[in-house]
């Protein structure tokens, strides 16, 4: 929660490639989850539709676009503060993958969720496979 003790909402991108997906360890210097390996998204601001915010921070973080955001879940984070993570995977995109925001970034195998740090975002994965991956 912020000061006030509101959620925050936040955008989470899961972008897969193949049986791979893409994490970001995030910057030493971050107030909330420094160095951890998480997927990437970042906070809506205000009056921004969730939608939006999942473009504007996949073009800020990576310099990426995307045409067909899928939504697949929203999870609560309980950290230094309350999130609402709006997860949406994507299996398109375009532009050249830059890293402008993370400490660096990495490719990790679906099936194997060790070195991802955060529990929030095993249980995303889990959600992805079971609702998008299924069919």
């Amino acid at each position: 929660m912020n000061a006030r003790g509101d959620i925050l909402d936040c955008v989470t991108f899961l972008l897969v490639d193949g049986d791979r997906f893409l994490v970001e360890r995030r910057r030493l210097d971050k107030v909330v989850d420094p160095g951890a390996v998480s997927i990437p998204g970042g906070h809506l601001e205000p009056g921004e539709s969730v939608e939006d915010a999942l473009h504007r921070e996949l073009a800020e973080e990576l310099g990426l676009t995307t045409t067909e955001p899928q939504y697949f879940c929203t999870l609560l984070n309980p950290s230094e503060e309350l999130r609402r993570l709006h997860y949406y995977a994507l299996h398109n995109w375009s532009g050249e993958m830059q890293n402008n925001e993370a400490e660096e970034l990495l490719w990790l195998p679906l099936d194997d969720l060790q070195g991802l740090d955060l529990a929030v975002d095993h249980v995303a994965i889990g959600e992805y496979l079971r609702v998008v991956k299924s069919f």
